[in-house]
């Protein structure tokens, strides 16, 4: 991002001091006199600079959106809304809705969307205002998106083939995996992957299938949770009431099932943990992958794999017992 191209803004900007504010039609109450300045600045620039991009394809409202100037920011929106280019991309493909998301502006991202922005609308990479949130892990974007008039599209698959969802999931591992390597006292970290996880459980409760599969590997989110060992996201996918729970915890990715991917978790500590909880949710161990083998063929050799192995036929026959899979 460039500069603001009004070196004065900025400087009448902290002139205006504590100004009245008022409740918009769009639900969260916004600096009146601030907006008014604003609006009055614009219409005093020259029509291009107001309305145009610059090097970088940013328009004003790219700008005054990634500093955070909420009132500026719904000015250009406005007028842009006007000249017909609210959903102008940037060099990056990003529409001034993806950068707000990008910069955590719910407020920002509200407006925005008041104002009639694309909701679905995706940068270079495919990703929607929905991917973007999911992969920061920021609820407080994520909730003004979906909590939006307009009809998001939750089954939105980026140029990777991933849904928001899955992108939600990989970046909860990712944090997961750096907070097990601080030995789990980063506060910032612990902070984050609750922001993480409480992403995945928004998207699931506002609709989003959690049997889509990643279009390249045909992964579920349960899948990339079990690849990377993720216990703390295996245990909530897993205790998601599902009529056809079998069904789920049996899917393939590439001949894969996720009891399959356990099995290949050699020395990862929760290892026999998420084995036993696949087990539980009617995980079958008699399924074969492309090469013919089952879960149990692909555990670690010596002690700890027969150790592991036993787990793994014991659970098995309980639940077969108790649960009648």
């Amino acid at each position: 991002m460039s500069a603001v191209p009004d070196p004065g803004m900025a400087s009448s900007w902290s002139l205006l001091g504590s100004s009245p504010t008022t409740q918009l039609s769009f639900g969260s109450s916004m600096d009146v006199t601030k907006l008014e300045q604003a609006r009055m600045l614009l219409s005093g620039m020259d029509y291009s600079r107001a309305t145009g991009q610059d090097e970088d394809g940013d328009t004003m409202l790219h700008i005054y959106t990634a500093k955070g100037l909420r009132e500026c920011a719904f000015a250009a929106a406005e007028r842009l809304r006007d000249e017909g280019k609210l959903d102008a991309k940037e060099h990056k493909g990003k529409t001034a809705l993806l950068v707000a998301v990008t910069a955590n502006q719910p407020e920002i991202v509200r407006d925005l969307l008041s104002l009639g922005t694309d909701i679905n609308a995706c940068d270079v990479k495919g990703q929607t205002a929905l991917h973007l949130a999911a992969h920061y892990g920021l609820p407080g974007v994520l909730q003004a998106i979906l909590s939006s008039r307009p009809a998001v599209n939750l089954e939105a698959c980026n140029f990777e083939g991933m849904t928001p969802l899955h992108c939600a999931a990989i970046s909860h591992s990712v944090t997961m995996k750096a907070l097990s390597s601080s030995g789990l006292t980063d506060v910032g970290l612990q902070t984050k992957a609750a922001e993480k996880l409480s992403c995945v459980q928004m998207l699931l409760t506002a609709g989003a299938f959690l049997l889509s599969q990643e279009i390249k590997s045909n992964t579920t989110v349960l899948h990339l949770a079990v690849k990377e060992g993720n216990i703390d996201l295996v245990t909530y996918l897993l205790r998601i009431p599902l009529p056809n729970i079998k069904d789920f915890v049996n899917l393939k990715a590439h001949g894969h099932t996720a009891l399959h991917m356990a099995a290949g978790l050699h020395g990862n500590p929760h290892q026999e943990e998420i084995l036993q909880l696949l087990l539980r949710r009617g995980a079958d161990p008699s399924i074969r992958n492309l090469e013919n083998d089952q879960p149990a063929h692909l555990l670690q050799s010596g002690l700890q794999g027969e150790q592991v192995s036993s787990t793994l036929f014991l659970t098995a026959t309980v639940s077969v017992l108790v649960m009648g899979y």
